[in-house]
């Protein structure tokens, strides 16, 4: 049996696309941090979540473009699907996706927006300071300097992230 329940936050905004041809359909794909079941150590730096990637298809793909956004807390039901492809570099690439077949919200409207809201103001208050946030969504002031803690989130570890899909 291949079944995957995941509870966990968008680390941010889907990626949405439309396949080629007559019979067009939507690809949404995105990254869920899932906490970690696990005791703080003296190892304060010890990666606390893990960051799945996941992917829907038709209608539960159009649902996520209309309503998830970065920071919303969400349970997935799926399964677990992995391939591989070559990159650009010639390299091969495995993958590792959830593949979504269900799909509800964890946590109540108010609470959702809270985060939402909490996040973009941390976005607007960043480009006051003159700092911007990576595709990561760590901080920089400008500078060369890094701050993940101010949004919520760990990095995503490298190699995480598709590279050349090869639907792009």
């Amino acid at each position: 049996m291949n079944k995957v329940i995941l509870m966990g936050r968008l680390t941010r905004d889907p990626d949405i696309r439309w396949t080629q041809g007559q019979d067009q359909k939507c690809i949404a794909r995105w990254t869920l941090a899932v906490d970690r079941r696990m005791k703080r150590t003296e190892n304060q730096n010890q990666q606390t979540a893990d960051f799945i990637s996941c992917v829907a298809w038709s209608k539960i793909a159009e649902f996520v473009e209309k309503y998830l956004v970065q920071g919303m807390k969400i349970v997935v039901v799926g399964r677990i699907q992995t391939g591989s492809y070559t990159n650009r570099d010639g390299n091969k690439v495995y993958t590792t996706d959830v593949v979504v077949e269900e799909l509800d919200f964890a946590e109540s409207k108010k609470n959702s927006d809270k985060s939402t809201q909490d996040a973009r103001q941390r976005d607007i208050d960043a480009a006051k300071n003159g700092s911007y946030r990576d595709e990561n969504g760590g901080y920089h002031d400008g500078y060369g300097s890094y701050d993940q803690s101010k949004e919520g989130f760990m990095n995503i570890p490298d190699g995480v992230e598709d590279e050349g899909l090869p639907f792009s």
